[in-house]
């Protein structure tokens, strides 16, 4: 990678300016009635119109240069007063009719909760919104009960229309997916029907030299991609802030961990299965999170991310302490729609010869940055809203990158043409916006998450053209605007996009709460066989390439337990503090070891995080080697804060 050329030292830093951060947390005050002995209570919450809608994670976000630099304006606006219960010990018969009417008010509020039997319930979100909304007391006694679906932004008729056709989701398996792994291109296939061979029998033939060279070669691959890596962890590696991203070098060496405290952990994974911290590097200008990091080609360089427009480049050498580099990717410049000055980064990658960063920025924009020259090469309106992630399409190559977007499409750019701003292909077929995109390395597929709940398969060759995807502008995004952070997805909203360009489309994770990611499985120590996402629910999935599941890391339940409650609350989090929760943000393939790293929100009410790490190995533990499900922290050190995993499996 070319070194920042800005005749400073390496423990430089920029002129940034400080944040000043919201420390406010919901006041939450027991009273007593003037009136009543039901006690009254005062919740602080957000005004509706203080509510950002952009899109990262579970919290609001736009960047704005007049404003003050609050984090996100918390639960400082409206106070929202709740009666509970709370009955006279007297009697008073002339309040009959008012309890008549109380009956047939509780009636109508259980009628609003039985509108979400569609989804299978009502939100927190929904209700906290029922109940902050000024209109509360106008729909209670409302007689028409379609105002109640109107109130509550649900369409009555809708409700009612037609049943969709059960079989328009996608089928399983996939007939093109199956072409694909008879390929030869995404590992080797048993073509033997006549007897069905473990694991320790095509390890014995290929010592053994049985067979001829191509029956031995397949026997051998065949071993290696079935070694998927099961639920029970090997260890569990515990942050105090929820972990949004992690990843292995390319060559399995080492590992990173993204955390909310603004922090890049590394750790020495030389030998995958006794791990050893060396380095923490932090973004102290940070906004809410660390957004994404990329390492350079020939990882001595680590790229990461904030809501903000600088990026920080570390060295990744435990040698160097010096403070990261600060590069402003922001060139100052107003393009397309973008009115407001500044944007936050969501997605960094660097290109496959390490001079430039490519990102895709909250301003709709795809930025191209020149390292050695410390200049923005382009900066172009790419898309029609945020641009969640960016990547190249073969990692020896700086030509080809692609961007993913809310906007529901994924665009093709070749670099050396992107003056003119316009793609030169697009894919469409997500009906929601996208969480992420993957290249595989080779110039020719691209896995994409997206928030309608389906990963898709990409293939180059059939991306549409320039001037095909604008004649299909008016039908190439069909969202229905679900609201991924806070909702639950409903399976009747979605449909078949009619122009979807994709070869494979997966389905059975689910993709809420945050930008979710998902990769290809590594060549060397999977053949490339299998796709893989997080999920929502605590898990990782991983499917064949014919969209059938190959198998599950259930992250949730290999580490319920193993930290003891503490009063941290994610105030963003609408869930029940005292519950264990897992979202498992990014998940990590070992390149040559049958080994996956679960980078996760876990813990109760979702607000610590974790790594937790999985291996094939199922057996039982192994004598001079750490214990199956030791709980450690971020420094790997024991804490009696956790506990070992209990999950057997």
């Amino acid at each position: 990678m070319a070194t920042p050329n800005n005749g400073e030292s390496s423990s430089s830093q920029p002129d940034i300016p400080s944040h000043s951060q919201s420390d406010a947390e919901p006041q939450v005050e027991s009273l007593i009635g003037e009136t009543s002995d039901a006690p009254l209570w005062f919740y602080d919450v957000m005004r509706e119109e203080e509510i950002d809608e952009d899109d990262e994670d579970d919290l609001d976000y736009e960047y704005d240069e007049e404003e003050e630099e609050e984090e996100y304006r918390y639960m400082d606006g409206g106070t929202l007063h709740v009666t509970i219960g709370g009955d006279d010990d007297e009697e008073h018969p002339e309040d009959e009719q008012d309890e008549e009417d109380d009956d047939a008010s509780a009636e109508r509020i259980l009628d609003l909760l039985r509108t979400g039997a569609r989804t299978g319930m009502l939100t927190r979100g929904q209700l906290v919104a029922l109940m902050r909304n000024p209109q509360l007391t106008n729909v209670l006694f409302q007689e028409d009960a379609d105002d109640d679906a109107a109130f509550l932004g649900w369409d009555r008729t809708f409700r009612r229309r037609t049943p969709k056709d059960p079989n328009r989701f996608p089928k399983v398996p996939s007939e093109e997916g199956t072409k694909l792994m008879r390929s030869g291109g995404f590992g080797a296939n048993d073509y033997n029907t006549r007897t069905s061979q473990n694991l320790s029998q095509r390890m014995l033939e290929g010592e053994m030299a049985i067979g001829g060279r191509g029956e031995r070669n397949r026997n051998r691959d065949l071993a290696t991609q079935s070694l998927i890596p099961r639920t029970k962890p090997d260890k569990i590696i515990h942050f105090e802030d929820p972990v949004y991203s992690g990843q292995f070098s390319d060559d399995g060496n080492f590992f990173f961990a993204c955390s909310q405290d603004f922090k890049v952990r590394m750790y020495d994974t030389s030998n995958p299965y006794n791990w050893r911290h060396y380095k923490t590097v932090s973004y102290p200008w940070g906004q809410w999170t660390l957004t994404d990091a990329s390492l350079s080609p020939d990882n001595k360089w680590l790229a990461y991310t904030s809501i903000q427009s600088l990026v920080s480049i570390a060295p990744t050498d435990p040698v160097d302490t010096g403070e990261p580099y600060s590069l402003e990717l922001d060139d100052g410049q107003r393009r397309g729609g973008n009115r407001r000055g500044g944007f936050g980064i969501w997605s960094i990658r660097f290109s496959g010869d390490g001079r430039e960063l490519v990102a895709g920025t909250s301003a709709n924009s795809v930025v191209v940055y020149d390292i050695e020259s410390r200049t923005v090469l382009h900066n172009i309106e790419a898309h029609r809203d945020d641009v969640n992630a960016v990547c190249f399409a073969d990692r020896l190559s700086p030509h080809i990158l692609y961007s993913g977007s809310d906007d529901s499409t994924i665009k093709v750019w070749d670099r050396r043409c992107m003056d003119s701003t316009k793609e030169v292909g697009a894919f469409v077929g997500h009906v929601e916006g996208l969480t992420y995109i993957d290249s595989k390395g080779d110039g020719r597929y691209i896995l994409s998450n997206g928030k309608d709940q389906s990963m898709k398969l990409w293939d180059i060759r059939m991306a549409y053209g320039t001037d095909r995807f604008h004649e299909l502008t008016p039908t190439n995004t069909r969202m229905s605007g679900f609201d991924y952070r806070g909702g639950m997805y409903d399976e009747e909203d979605w449909d078949p996009h009619p122009k979807d360009n994709s070869v494979v489309t997966f389905r059975g994770h689910k993709v809420l709460r945050t930008l979710i990611r998902c990769h290809f499985s590594p060549p060397s120590s999977t053949n490339s066989r299998y796709v893989y996402s997080g999920s929502a629910d605590g898990k990782v999935c991983i499917w064949n390439l014919d969209a059938t599941m190959a198998g599950t890391v259930d992250v949730r339940a290999a580490t319920m337990g193993t930290r003891r409650p503490d009063q941290h609350i994610r105030f963003n989090h609408l869930g029940d503090p005292d519950e264990w929760g897992t979202c498992v943000r990014d998940a990590a393939w070992h390149p040559n070891a049958p080994l996956l790293v679960a980078s996760a929100w876990n813990g109760y009410n979702l607000a610590r995080g974790t790594c937790t790490v999985h291996s094939f190995d199922d057996g039982m533990d192994d004598e001079g080697m750490a214990p199956m499900g030791e709980s450690v922290n971020a420094l790997l050190q024991s804490d009696p804060k956790f506990t070992d995993s209990t999950y057997e499996g």
